[in-house]
């Protein structure tokens, strides 16, 4: 059994994460915003509750930059599990993304360094957003792999939303490498991060309405609506994506279960995707919703030629975990039946 700190608890993959640590035997420490979001874990998990296996700790705001220091005085601790990051568009001035995630980010890393003796690793949960170039999403000469930095700076993080946050994971990123690298200060661990791309797969932890739920499942949510009816819509030049539950795996298996993976990056992808193809397996799975999802003749969504995207290669992480991929369409189907709970 490994002691393990999770920060986001409540999050759509820190949520499989403990789902899973659980499951394992683990011991988690986990933070959260509010007292309310910690009521929901614990309802979920009276057990490990009454055992002591599961504790929350709330942390209101992960960019305050002692935010992280009272937790990680858990005595014990071996492993840091850091997703608590924001992953959305909705936000008037970018530094609502870009000061959570490099603050919060620095912050637990300096946090562990000078009152966590015992953390062997801390695993950040990055981005593909980390890994892209917006200049070559369009290129088929360009191969992303685990070596490949998004190149955007500061003066970028204006032009887009979807440029901002891309700026935030980066960003973020590239401080936890810098902080581990500096013997200055004094990190007794090591590093690893996890870049998955778009992130679909069931949502296991309490939502306050389906309007909230997280980015990259959103178009599920459409779709069900009835909002692709007339058109599936583009699912834009990032056409790579990975279920949720491989996500956690990859988190656990960096953090506790393979040594070797310190000091990697680790860029977690099934492969291919297109709206049209998630369109097309809900039509199949789902036939008493037809009347709200797009027909046969509903035309758009499909994949971009292969002239017009990008190339990728994640064999080095793939090696090195192990990890079966679920399949789109096992992916898609466990979303929308958990979406429907929630009224979808």
């Amino acid at each position: 059994m490994t002691k393990v700190l999770l920060t986001g608890g409540s999050g759509f993959i820190a949520a499989h994460i403990l789902e899973q640590l659980l499951a394992k035997g683990h011991s988690v420490v986990t933070t959260v915003r509010s007292e309310e979001k910690a009521a929901k874990i614990r309802e979920a998990y009276p057990e490990k509750v009454a055992s002591g296996d599961l504790v929350t700790a709330i942390v209101p705001d992960i960019a305050q930059p002692n935010a992280f220091d009272e937790v990680v005085k858990t005595p014990d601790l071996e492993v840091v599990l850091h997703t608590a990051s924001p992953f959305h568009f909705k936000f008037s001035d970018p530094k609502e993304l870009l000061d959570p995630a490099v603050i919060g980010t620095t912050s637990i890393l300096r946090a562990v360094a000078a009152s966590a003796p015992t953390v062997r690793r801390v695993v950040v949960t990055s981005s593909f957003a980390a890994i892209v170039d917006e200049a070559h999403v369009r290129d088929p000469s360009h191969t992303f792999t685990e070596r490949s930095w998004n190149p955007v700076t500061l003066d970028e993080v204006h032009k887009h939303p979807s440029t901002a946050y891309r700026a935030s994971k980066t960003f973020a990123e590239r401080a936890a490498w810098d902080f581990v690298k500096d013997p200055a200060n004094g990190a007794r661990f090591d590093l690893v991060t996890v870049n998955p791309p778009m992130v679909f797969g069931p949502v296991v932890h309490y939502l306050a309405s389906l309007d909230a739920i997280n980015t990259s499942n959103e178009r599920m949510v459409d779709c069900l609506r009835g909002k692709w009816r007339e058109e599936v819509p583009s699912a834009g030049p990032v056409v790579i994506w990975v279920d949720v539950r491989d996500v956690a795996e990859a988190h656990i298996k960096a953090g506790l279960e393979i040594p070797e993976a310190g000091g990697k990056r680790l860029f977690v992808t099934a492969g291919l995707f297109s709206n049209a193809e998630l369109a097309r397996i809900a039509r199949k799975n789902f036939p008493e919703d037809a009347d709200r999802l797009p027909t046969e003749q509903t035309k758009g969504g499909e994949l971009p030629a292969e002239n017009e995207r990008f190339r990728f290669d994640n064999s080095e992480t793939n090696k090195l975990l192990g990890i079966k991929y679920r399949s789109l369409e096992e992916s898609v189907v466990d979303t929308i039946k958990s979406l429907k709970k929630y009224g979808a």
